[in-house]
């Protein structure tokens, strides 16, 4: 959530579009977003924390409520899974109460209020200076948190079809499927259409992934922006806190439900890399 702009509403958005950038050199990937990194980190220390504090304190008689919630969250992963993947789900079970707590917690971050205190920065000429930078509180907004998230999906995805199939089959099916053929040659001849088809399969799951729960928490950071400078004014401040209040009663919802297609969508990889043609 943003609070009353300062300058120009185009100036206002722009200057919170970017992050609090820590270089370790040159080249496009020796930059980290300080901000992203920072709360992602916490907020999976938090779950992790709270979770183990509940199980730690669970008991067979009647739970309490911080433990009757967290039960709940837990069989409500759990009977997703077995819904959706007919194997052992001891692992699998896990990953998904990671990912839809993980993820919850992160896109929460965007009923925060946007303004908040930067850091001093450096200048084009290297010289210390203190900028009114902000630390921007949702790590989901950026592409390049969403992009590793679904990248370290893609490899767990990877690896279950690996371990179902063995290395040598997995690669078999690679280029064997979906068209098969009994004919050597004409088995010879769809390699590479078959290889094509899979790449393109496996490469479209973390890309839509990491670009769906991107674009659906930058955009609503953004219609905050909106809000905050078309209400900007002391005239205007009722309405623009009963928009923002509106917006973001609505926006619980997009948080709980991207994290939730999140989750689906890393079962149903899965279960399908698990699956022999």
């Amino acid at each position: 959530m943003a609070s009353e702009p300062q300058g120009g509403l185009t100036e206002y958005i722009q200057h919170h579009l970017h992050h609090n950038v820590v270089s370790l050199g040159d080249g496009p990937f020796m930059k980290l977003h300080l901000d992203s990194i920072v709360v992602a980190f916490v907020l999976g220390a938090l779950f992790c924390l709270w979770f183990w504090l509940k199980a730690r304190k669970a008991t067979s008689g009647v739970p309490s409520k911080g433990q009757a919630f967290v039960e709940l969250i837990v069989e409500f992963v759990d009977t997703q899974v077995k819904d959706t993947f007919h194997g052992d789900r001891r692992t699998v079970t896990p990953l998904a109460l990671s990912i839809f707590m993980w993820v919850t917690f992160l896109n929460a971050m965007d009923l925060l209020p946007l303004d908040a205190p930067g850091f001093a920065v450096k200048t084009a000429a290297g010289t210390e200076a203190m900028h009114g930078t902000f630390f921007r509180w949702v790590p989901t907004a950026d592409i390049n948190t969403t992009v590793g998230l679904a990248l370290c999906v893609f490899f767990i995805v990877l690896g279950h079809g690996m371990k179902a199939k063995g290395t040598l089959g997995f690669g078999k099916e690679l280029v064997t499927a979906p068209f098969h053929a009994h004919n050597p040659v004409v088995v010879a001849i769809l390699v590479p259409f078959n290889l094509a088809l899979n790449i393109i399969e496996y490469l479209s799951k973390p890309v839509s992934l990491a670009m769906r729960l991107f674009g659906n928490m930058y955009g609503g950071e953004l219609v905050f922006m909106l809000i905050a400078g078309l209400f900007a004014g002391w005239i205007s401040f009722l309405p623009g806190v009963l928009f923002n209040t509106a917006w973001g009663i609505f926006h619980i919802l997009i948080i709980l439900l991207q994290a939730f297609i999140f989750m689906m969508l890393t079962i149903v990889y899965i279960a399908t890399a698990r699956e022999h043609h």
